[in-house]
């Protein structure tokens, strides 16, 4: 749900449409809206008749920021906001009850809904944590007969749900679920056979691993009669499925914009999906790997005409088991693409260069960190237009070697000067990389720079990384996330909260030397909605500390640092309207001492699901 959702579910109760000039109780005089001498019937009150404006009006406000305003003015305001929106956004599933929501928004067509704490991404929040989408499900299923869309992210998703959803749903269009778990094919198949106006269906990063015998051929449910799909996604689904259901569905398709396919596709396959489907502008390519043993398969030569007969192609994803030796193939399509994702594909520089030197117009490109220094620099060479990188880990332990450093962020500062969003693993960093960092790319919105071992300083200089961090916040005025790791004094944050006023998402990392840095941060970064630390040295004073900003954010998630159960059952006392949660792992002993705490601000208070585990101060 929007913030004025959850901060304002109750409308002002000073209206100015219901003050009057005079102190009498007579009946206000009200115009002949009509025209004339006053004779006739009277027409509708003007409240009504300007109610019924503000609705046609506000349906063409469709920015969430500007809603949430809109709905705090006044108490007529209020109503109509709620009666015209139909897009519904909830970023804590936790922060208010279903039936309230349904309640206030009556006429909703699109879902948002998230779950988990973003940590369950890195297996920090235990199995059975919650996040059930079972009572929502419900509730909408009684109050929204006319939802077309649904979008769920980090929420437990039974097969049951997506029954629900396929009947309760008539008009249903749009389901998309990232990083979910809790369903099988047997939901799948549900979904795509009583979902008769379907036209997006999108899993993405999900947990789909079937057992072999309960494997149902989920693709083959497609009805016929269904010829008006725009996006399929499967790239997640872990299992085997029916491909001539597949390719079948695809030849019926002719408005299909958007297909993913898993690792269970081959080249030979592949290529006949293209053949069935020319118009595709976002292409997931499966393995990438050929059916036949070495030497027996397609021929790169036999690839090439399909993808040079594929010039929609914009966006090119998959190579989930990349054969170096067939990315020729795709040179056809390098020159139109704009979005191309190498992160699962374990490829070197000498792979990735004679791709990379070809795609110009690229502007989003993810990568793992095998393609080393010697790689991102043909990024920086190529790629002048490029406004996101995400450079991944092949091996995200703490103690690996990494290949790519401060050599390679600085040659991409330097050649990709229009980027706003870098997501950055490595092990080794100097300041001096980062300074370049801040000064070349100063329309940077998102900078997380994640030095995976812990503590580590600048490699050349063995100094902290204080001025490294401290240049980014200082000359990237437009900001608003934060992912900060490596040695960091108090002073790097004392930097953060002076300048990071617009930053909205922080993430620390075995950061900081006291509890000050938190408290730095807490007094400057007025904006802050969301805060994650991990194994920094942070104890109930710096928790207490951030008292005055709890309120005004959406989630504070903190694991091992120097917390107590005292400390998070003060923040309980004087806080009644936050949710603290301690969190211990299920077999774990219960003690003083907290390993991970989730405060988050709700309308609804504690929940009733939560697991052994999970104690609710």
């Amino acid at each position: 749900m929007s913030e004025a959702a959850e901060e304002a579910d109750s409308p002002p109760t000073q209206m100015s449409e219901d003050s009057s000039s005079s102190g009498g109780s007579g009946d206000r005089w009200t115009p002949n809206l009509r025209g004339g001498n006053g004779g006739g019937p009277r027409s509708a009150p003007p409240d009504q008749v300007l109610e019924n404006v503000l609705e046609s009006v506000l349906e063409f406000l469709t920015a969430a920021r500007d809603r949430n305003a809109a709905s705090l003015v006044c108490r007529s305001w209020y109503r109509a906001e709620a009666q015209t929106r139909r897009e519904l956004f909830i970023g804590n599933c936790y922060a208010v009850s279903p039936g309230r929501a349904v309640e206030r928004f009556s006429g909703v067509r699109s879902v948002v809904l998230k779950g988990k704490p973003r940590f369950a991404d890195f297996s920090l929040v235990p199995e059975g944590w919650g996040a059930y989408v079972q009572p929502w499900v419900a509730a909408m299923g009684r109050a929204y007969p006319r939802l077309e869309r649904i979008c769920l992210k980090r929420m437990t998703v039974t097969d049951d749900d997506l029954a629900f959803v396929a009947q309760s749903f008539p008009l249903f269009k749009e389901l998309s679920l990232v990083c979910c778990d809790g369903f099988s094919t047997l939901g799948l198949a549900i979904i795509a056979e009583r979902c008769r106006h379907l036209r997006v269906l999108e899993l993405i990063e999900n947990s789909v691993e079937d057992e072999e015998d309960a494997l149902v051929d989920w693709i083959s449910k497609f009805p016929v009669s269904n010829t008006s799909m725009e996006s399929l996604m499967f790239d997640c689904v872990g299992v085997p499925f029916n491909f001539e259901a597949l390719e079948a569905l695809v030849a019926r398709l002719p408005s299909l914009r958007r297909l993913r396919v898993n690792h269970h596709v081959s080249l030979e396959q592949l290529r006949r999906l293209m053949a069935r489907a020319p118009q595709l502008t976002h292409l997931g390519t499966g393995a990438f790997r050929s059916e036949a043993p070495t030497g027996g398969g397609i021929s790169v030569s036999e690839l090439v005409p399909s993808f040079a007969a594929s010039s929609s192609v914009v966006c090119l994803s998959g190579f989930r088991e990349v054969n170096p030796e067939y990315l020729p193939a795709i040179y056809p399509v390098c020159g139109n693409l704009t979005s191309l994702n190498f992160s699962f594909a374990s490829i070197n520089a000498e792979d990735l260069t004679p791709v990379i030197l070809q795609c110009h117009k690229l502007r989003t490109f993810w990568v793992l960190d095998t393609v080393g220094d010697e790689g991102l620099r043909a990024v920086a060479e190529t790629c002048s237009n490029l406004r996101e990188l995400r450079v991944f880990p092949l091996d995200p332990t703490e103690d690996s070697d990494g290949s790519v450093s401060d050599v390679g962020l600085q040659a991409i500062s330097e050649g990709c000067r229009k980027l706003e969003y870098i997501l950055y693993f490595c092990q080794r960093m100097t300041n001096t990389a980062v300074i370049a960092m801040s000064k070349n790319c100063p329309d940077l919105v998102v900078f997380r720079l994640c030095i995976m071992g812990r503590r580590r300083p600048d490699r050349i200089t063995g100094e902290p990384m204080d001025e490294g961090f401290g240049s980014i916040v200082m000359n990237c005025k437009k900001l608003t996330r934060l992912s900060v790791s490596g040695l960091l004094t108090d002073k790097a944050f004392t930097y953060i909260g002076k300048h990071g006023k617009l930053i909205k998402t922080l993430s620390l990392a075995f950061s900081g030397d006291s509890d000050l840095s938190l408290q730095y941060l807490f007094e400057g970064c007025t904006r802050l909605q969301k805060l994650e630390v991990r194994d920094s040295p942070f104890s109930d004073k710096g928790l207490l500390s951030g008292l005055d900003s709890f309120y005004n954010m959406r989630f504070l998630w903190m694991n091992s640092c120097s917390l107590t159960t005292r400390g998070c059952r003060e923040v309980a006392q004087r806080m009644p309207n936050l949710v603290v949660e301690v969190i211990r792992e299920q077999d774990e002993m219960e003690t003083e001492n907290v390993d991970k705490v989730y405060l988050y601000r709700s309308l609804a208070g504690a929940r009733s699901d939560k697991p052994k585990f999970v104690k609710v101060l």
